[in-house]
C-alpha cells in the first residue's frame, strides 16, 4: 500500500499554504484533520523552500515546529507518525525529541542524525539552496544524475547504520518542466533501479500548471492545480512509489482506490 505524506506548513510563505497553519492551533487541527482523512504520515515543516525561498534563523524555524510536533503526537497517539522537513540539525534534533519519528531532509545531509536517533530518513535531490536552486538546473543526463545521487546517499546512510530510508527525485528542485516530465516519464524505471523505497512529491507544483495551461510562462495558479496533482500521485503509485507527498490528502486517498494503492 502506497503511504500518504499529508504536508502541513507552519509557514508565512509556502507557495500553496503558507499563512494558513501559521498558528499552532490551526495547524495541529489540520493536522488532524488530515489523519482524519487517510493520512499516513503528517510532514511539518517550518521553512518555505519554494524557488527563490530565503533562509529561516534556526531559532524562528524551532518555534514554528516544535510546540505543534509535540502537540500533534500527544493528540495523535501513535494513529500516524509525524516527519519533520527540515535541512536544519538542531530542528530536526528538536522535532525528533518532541515526537516525530522521520527526517524529511530536502539537504540530503542529516542521515548522521539519523543514525544515532534511529529515526527514518528521507534524501532528496537539489542543487544549491532554494535561493539559487534554479539557476543549476542544467544535466547531461538528468533522469542518470539523480538516480546516482540519491543511490550514493542512501549507500552511505545505510552504511552509517540507518535502518529507514527512502529516497526522493526532488521533482521542481533544481529542475525545470521538462526535467521533471522526463523523470516523472521514468518513475518505473527509477523505483526499480535505485534499490530504495521511493517517496515522491508532485502536489501543486509549477510544472504542473505549466501543463493545464500550456504555457511555460504563464502556469495555472496554484489553487487551479489539483487535477495535475492527483493524476501525477496516482501514476507514481501505479509505478511503485511507496509514500506520495500531498496536499490534498482526502482527494489523494480516494483517488488510490480506484488504482488500488489504498
Amino acid at each position: 500500500m502506497t503511504l500518504v505524506m499529508g504536508v502541513l506548513n507552519v509557514t508565512p510563505d509556502s507557495f500553496y499554504d503558507g499563512g494558513r497553519w501559521a498558528g499552532p492551533d490551526e495547524a495541529v487541527a489540520h493536522g488532524l484533520a488530515m489523519v482524519a482523512q487517510g493520512a499516513d504520515i503528517v510532514d511539518v515543516g517550518g521553512e518555505s523552500t519554494r524557488p527563490g525561498a530565503q533562509p529561516v534563523p534556526v531559532r524562528e524555524e524551532l518555534r514554528r515546529v516544535v510546540g505543534v510536533t509535540r502537540a500533534l503526537a500527544q493528540c495523535l497517539g501513535g494513529r500516524a507518525r509525524i516527519s519533520i522537513d527540515t535541512r536544519k540539525w538542531p530542528v530536526a534534533e528538536a522535532a525528533l525529541e518532541a515526537g516525530a519519528t522521520i527526517i524529511n531532509d530536502i539537504s540530503a545531509s542529516l542521515w548522521p542524525l539519523a543514525a544515532a536517533s534511529g529515526a527514518g530518513w528521507v534524501a532528496m535531490h537539489m542543487r544549491g539552496e532554494p535561493a539559487t536552486m534554479m539557476s543549476l538546473a542544467r544535466y547531461d543526463d538528468v533522469f542518470a544524475e539523480v538516480r546516482d545521487f540519491l543511490v550514493a546517499r542512501a549507500g552511505q546512510a545505510a552504511e552509517a547504520g540507518v535502518e529507514e530510508i527512502w529516497v526522493d527525485p526532488g521533482f521542481g528542485f533544481a529542475k525545470t518542466t521538462a526535467h521533471n516530465l522526463v523523470l516523472l516519464a521514468r518513475l518505473p524505471e527509477l523505483v526499480a533501479a535505485v534499490g530504495w523505497p521511493v517517496l515522491v512529491g508532485i502536489s501543486r507544483k509549477r510544472f504542473t500548471g505549466v501543463l493545464a495551461s500550456g504555457r511555460e510562462d504563464e502556469p495555472a495558479p496554484v489553487q487551479d492545480r489539483l487535477e495535475g496533482s492527483l493524476a501525477g500521485a496516482v501514476w507514481a503509485m501505479s509505478c511503485g512509489v511507496e509514500v506520495v507527498r500531498v496536499h490534498d490528502v482526502g482527494p489523494t486517498v480516494d483517488a488510490a482506490k480506484l488504482v488500488g494503492a489504498r
